[in-house]
């Protein structure tokens, strides 16, 4: 007969058996991905998230540039459309080759036909984030408009979907977190990780930190006319530190684990970020100060 196994959880001290504990565990329920099949037609939850995120920014944007100091320089519902547009190609294409980049170089060096195939999954956020930069920079330039300007206003537009983006993460059982107590209350067995560890659900704490606070912080803070810029490197800080935290509780990528420092490459892609969005922050506010 073999011997029951038992843990002591560190919240509690007391030993009980790891059945209990398994019992009282939350597991993935996993979802089916596609949220509506008619026909040949099968709708992606992943791609509604992206529909969501970009119906969020179009909203909040619009909103935005209704401010006087936006409007009085042409802002209005069809520069929106039109920044959305370049949105989009940024988020898509950057997303994709940053992951292809950052992450997993080597493989699609000798698969390069699979670089595009962006329906197998695998995008990165600060890949998306430069890849925007840049479509940002362009369309500052054909609208004949400060680069920072730009970034101002969509800045505070863009957390509500990455929340977004998170929910689709946690609804594909994908971007799991870390071993967690399994005490832990909302502790989760994610069946897709091929393990019965419980796990922290890292991706409902990205969708609070990076989506819902970041959002609600930004979109306080850009309620009043701020220095050129400066919206944008409170972005670029808090996202990064935000994201920065996130990390100690999302599982490393497998093929990656963790790098020097036992950082993850997300953490060390948020070091430039933070450091960056203060130098842009402090810029702003010295700039303001010497007018």
């Amino acid at each position: 007969m073999l011997a029951a196994s038992w843990v002591r959880p560190a919240e509690t001290g007391v030993w009980v058996p790891t059945s209990v504990i398994v019992r009282a565990m939350l597991i993935h329920p996993q979802f089916d991905p596609i949220a509506v099949a008619i026909g040949p037609l099968r709708v992606h939850w992943y791609g509604l998230t992206y529909l969501a995120a970009f119906t969020f920014f179009y909203l909040l944007a619009t909103a935005r540039v209704r401010r006087p100091w936006f409007a009085q320089h042409g802002w209005d519902r069809q520069r929106v459309e039109d920044l959305l547009f370049f949105g989009v190609l940024g988020v898509v294409l950057g997303g994709r080759l940053g992951y292809v980049l950052f992450y997993k170089p080597a493989y699609y060096l000798q698969h390069p036909g699979e670089i595009l195939a962006v329906w197998q999954g695998g995008m990165a956020f600060h890949g998306g984030l430069l890849g925007v930069i840049a479509a940002l920079a362009v369309f500052a330039w054909l609208r004949k408009r400060p680069f920072l300007e730009v970034a101002d206003i969509v800045a505070p537009c863009v957390p509500m979907g990455l929340a977004a983006g998170r929910i689709g993460n946690f609804i594909n059982g994908e971007l799991w977190g870390r071993a967690a107590d399994p005490s832990l209350p909302w502790a989760m067995v994610f069946p897709q990780s091929g393990t019965d560890l419980a796990r922290h659900p890292s991706q409902l704490y990205q969708f609070g930190l990076e989506g819902v606070l970041l959002f609600a912080l930004l979109w306080w803070y850009g309620r009043s006319q701020r220095p050129l810029g400066a919206v944008a490197g409170a972005f670029m800080f808090g996202y990064g530190l935000l994201r920065f935290t996130a990390e100690y509780f999302r599982e490393p990528d497998s093929f990656l684990g963790l790098l020097a420092l036992n950082m993850s490459m997300g953490q060390w892609l948020c070091v430039p970020m933070i450091a960056l969005g203060a130098l842009i922050w402090g810029v702003a506010q010295k700039n303001a100060s010497q007018r």
